[in-house]
């Protein structure tokens, strides 16, 4: 993944006249090219009124070789010409195509899947489904099986993509225009504008060097606990399964076959609690607005850039521009997303682990590979760091599955996944602190409050018998008195 947020790309190579380039860049006041297309001759303590401000196309263009030009003014002209949202999708989507036919740093370049591996997939997400029928009382949810490339996995994810992303790319977007000083914007519309078109195009790069590095490495839909791919289609990436089991020491069927167990477990969630996709989405978007952009730095790193020392602009970029609110409400949106992500994956974990106890020797390895895999800092979280600000804590994930496995104990298969119901019979962050507190808490029973909403549907308007108390003391909850008068 990039190191540099925000697509600010640095030159492969030297300019081809070498140092008698950067002396002449040096004497122009510009070097804002490839390296800084974004420049506007805003460099060194001058600021605006500095070198190359008469001459902005001097300043941006300055180091160039006329060999060079056209290609500068044409990737300039995609960049100002993009009108739409505060992401530039299509050159995402380039740009990961582009990274993914890279190959990762192993060497393994993409390659479409065979008709072998599509039935390989085909067959072990319907084992798995059969498997998972004795662990969870939730139904399949995958109504197709597909075995994709990294580039057909990009393609099918862009859309999740976009909507976890924008949020927090508007108001980057924002931010920029904030980054000219006060005297300039009541005359700088124009400029503010293509900066924005900018900044489309920044997190469009970035977004797209992410994407496809995480395609190297994904090996389904669902990897970050969030569903990316479309709705009821398990999907697995059989050159990354290779490449994941590779020094396992463990039958390349039994890592299929486990990893099919997960996404089948990921699609049967999914599927069947129609509220969850927009509770973690909504809890991302949530979080994500609360973040604040630290403009100081964002102006520093515009206005200050030495094209003669690249490298800042890296050392900046790297300490991150996302300040998380400290507020109450940012508190409470970043402990609803994390409970919401490790209760996901805590179920999965749980599930499949008893799925695939009894029947795959492997089954404890596996399961304990892929937990490190999530503990050391995979590819989500640093995805996440990136694109939106946000570390996740996988330790929760243990403890999820932990609470999980409890209930299990404790109510059955049945009783564990009846919780899915409704967002707030979930345990909270608090309850994964305490799993035995929440496994062993007296449930709630909800019998009679169906009763009495069908009987004031019907028009009855008969007073339930409540199990608990009488009526005085239930009514004391509601705010009425609670001396037992109806």
């Amino acid at each position: 993944m990039s190191d540099t947020p925000f697509g600010f790309g640095l030159p492969p190579e030297e300019p081809e006249n070498g140092d008698e380039g950067k002396k002449k860049d040096q004497q122009s006041g510009g070097g804002q090219g490839p390296a800084n297309p974004f420049g506007f001759g805003l460099s060194g303590a001058g600021g605006l009124g500095g070198p190359g401000a008469d001459n902005p196309l001097a300043a941006m263009f300055g180091s160039l070789n006329p060999a060079d030009l056209g290609a500068a003014f044409q990737q300039l002209g995609q960049m100002l010409s993009y009108e739409g949202g505060p992401v530039n999708w299509d050159m995402a989507k380039q740009i990961a195509r582009q990274t993914v036919s890279q190959g990762t740093p192993d060497g393994v370049k993409d390659a479409s899947v065979g008709p072998a591996e599509r039935s390989a997939v085909q067959e072990a997400v319907r084992l798995a489904d059969l498997w998972l029928d004795d662990a969870t009382s939730l139904p399949s949810g995958a109504g197709s099986a597909v075995a994709w490339s990294r580039a057909e996995w990009v393609e099918a994810t862009l859309p999740a993509w976009k909507e976890l992303v924008d949020p927090v790319a508007e108001r980057v977007g924002a931010a920029m225009g904030d980054v000219l000083p006060e005297e300039m914007q009541a005359m700088a519309g124009p400029l503010i504008g293509m900066m924005r078109s900018m900044g489309g195009a920044m997190f469009g790069t970035q977004i797209g060097q992410a994407v496809g590095v995480l395609a190297g490495e994904v090996v389904g839909s669902t990897d970050i606990g969030l569903p990316l791919g479309p709705a009821g289609k398990a999907a697995l990436l059989p050159l990354n399964i290779e490449a994941f089991g590779k020094d396992l020491g463990v039958p390349k069927d039994e890592v299929r076959l486990y990893l099919a167990l997960r996404e089948a477990a990921h699609q049967r969630l999914f599927a069947h609690v129609p509220w969850l996709r927009s509770h973690l989405f909504g809890a991302v978007d949530g979080y994500a607005r609360g973040i604040k952009v630290d403009t100081a730095k964002l102006e520093d790193v515009v206005g200050q850039f030495d094209p003669q020392n690249p490298e800042q602009l890296q050392d900046a970029l790297q300490q991150g521009m996302f300040q998380p609110e400290d507020t109450p409400e940012q508190k409470a949106a970043l402990a609803r997303l994390e409970t919401a992500l490790a209760l996901v994956e805590g179920w999965v974990d749980a599930v499949v682990h008893a799925a695939a106890k009894p029947r795959l020797t492997s089954a404890d390895a596996l399961r304990e590979t892929l937990r490190r895999r999530r503990a050391t800092g995979g590819p989500a979280e640093q995805t996440f760091a990136t694109l939106i600000g946000l570390e996740l804590r996988p330790r929760r994930l243990r403890d999820a599955s932990r609470l999980w496995a409890s209930l299990t104990d404790a109510r059955g298969v049945d009783g564990r996944d009846a919780l899915w119901a409704h967002p707030d019979m979930l345990p909270t962050a608090t309850d994964l602190d305490d799993p035995d507190g929440f496994v062993h808490r007296e449930q709630l029973d909800f019998s009679e409050l169906d009763k009495m909403l069908g009987e004031a549907a019907d028009g009855t308007g008969e007073k339930p018998n409540l199990k608990k108390g009488d009526a005085g003391d239930d009514a004391k909850d509601d705010g009425t008195k609670g001396d037992g008068t109806e």
